[in-house]
């Protein structure tokens, strides 16, 4: 079944596959090419009825191995023949289950919520140390050049974010999914704003808490470890960044009104988070499985229908396509350069498992549908100025300036 699916589906690049009596079979022609060997019997079957799921599985344990070629380009391959591949009937019938099913796999009431986020961020905290820069963003970089590393990116994305929110001293700003804290500590020192971050894993609200003593910010900066639906404040501003894929399509409604309730008249929020292009659609099996259970990446036309259900102006809509793929492939480079110790932290299934993981992640932002979009919102027709000039203006005057030393510690104060 897995070769009659080749046959029918690889129209660029080539595959040649080996079965596990050592029998080959070729597909398509021309570069990317690879070589897999089947190492049981029963892949042949489990890999044509669901290849979504059982490739990354296989590969994983390792009964799916590559002999000539990379990861990479076996995942390219598969990018580039998404659409003559899901034309199999077996395909769209798993399409279209899954589709159906989405409600459900998106359920993401408060407990299960942070099960769900407990499954991906708390983690060793030294594992995303290995791979991510040192201010710990886990999130689409802004790359403004060409060459720009990857701490300069992050540090660019935080400045990109900061523009859009029309800061002022003094004013309250929450983040919801705050991560280890590093914008909130970015916007604090930058532009004298009290922060409340709000974040579901117990690993990132340790080392958030630390960075904060660290950086002397204390009673200007607090991180709760709580479910953004139960904050009491209220802000003039508001920011998310990366959490959002985490709601789930039937919990939209719930977020923005959660947003609308917590802004003060005349606030301003902005929801930086990955989309898709091609329409409504439902998370990748192994995706869903094996990185991040509930998640979901929607498509505008999903997200701006529930915002025009509330009280919410839409006031701005940037998208940034290749952003996440140049991102992602510095997150690879380190991970393959720290594999070992990441190895030592885990076990080797564990490193394939993530190295599937970054792989497929930077070539869906490269060749697929994802891409990342901020969107800005107002309690008000006037809170923000009518032209995008002060954006600009802002963020080019925030990068000329000499910049404050931030004391990124990663939590071990905490230990």
């Amino acid at each position: 079944m897995f070769a009659s699916l080749l046959r029918a589906g690889i129209k660029t690049g080539h595959i040649a596959l080996i079965d596990h009596q050592g029998r080959r079979q070729d597909f398509g022609s021309g570069a990317p090419s690879v070589t897999l060997r089947m190492h049981d019997p029963l892949l042949k079957w489990q890999l044509g009825l669901n290849p979504w799921l059982k490739v990354g599985e296989s590969f994983m344990d390792g009964t799916l191995t590559i002999e000539d070629g990379t990861l990479y380009d076996f995942i390219d391959i598969a990018m580039k023949n998404t659409e003559s591949l899901l034309g199999a009937k077996t395909q769209k019938l798993f399409d279209v289950l899954n589709y159906t099913l989405r409600w459900l796999h998106q359920h993401n009431p408060i407990g299960t919520a942070q099960r769900h986020v407990a499954h991906h961020y708390d983690l060793s905290r030294k594992l995303f140390e290995l791979f991510l820069d040192e201010s710990m963003q886990y999130s689409c970089a802004y790359f403004p050049h060409a060459g720009a590393t990857l701490a300069e990116a992050q540090q660019a994305k935080m400045r990109h974010i900061a523009s859009k929110l029309l800061l002022q001293p003094g004013q309250r700003v929450l983040d919801i999914g705050c991560g280890w804290g590093g914008l909130g500590i970015y916007l604090a020192k930058t532009a004298g704003v009290k922060v409340t971050g709000v974040t579901l894993s117990k690993e990132q609200h340790e080392i958030a808490v630390a960075r904060v003593k660290a950086a002397g910010l204390e009673g200007q900066v607090e991180f709760k470890l709580q479910d953004y639906r139960l904050e009491p404040g209220r802000f003039d501003r508001i920011v998310s960044v990366g959490m959002f894929e985490h709601v789930g399509l039937k919990h939209f409604p719930e977020f923005f009104a959660k947003v609308e309730e917590l802004l003060v008249p005349g606030g301003v929020a902005l929801l930086h988070a990955i989309g898709r292009r091609d329409g409504p659609g439902h998370t990748n099996p192994w995706l869903r499985k094996y990185i991040f259970p509930g998640g979901y990446s929607p498509a505008l036309s999903e997200v701006l229908p529930v915002v025009e259900k509330t009280g919410l102006w839409v006031t701005d809509i940037e998208i940034l396509r290749l952003h996440y793929a140049e991102t992602i492939r510095h997150w690879r480079a380190n991970f393959t350069r720290n594999r070992d110790a990441i190895a030592k932290l885990y076990d080797e299934r564990f490193c394939r498992m993530w190295e599937f993981y970054l792989v497929g992640s930077e070539l869906s932002f490269r060749h697929d549908i994802n891409m990342v979009f901020q969107m800005q919102l107002s309690r008000g027709i006037d809170a923000v100025p009518m032209t995008r000039d002060y954006m600009f203006d802002w963020e080019r005057a925030e990068a000329a300036r000499p910049k404050a030393q931030i004391a990124w510690d990663n939590g071990q104060a905490a230990e």
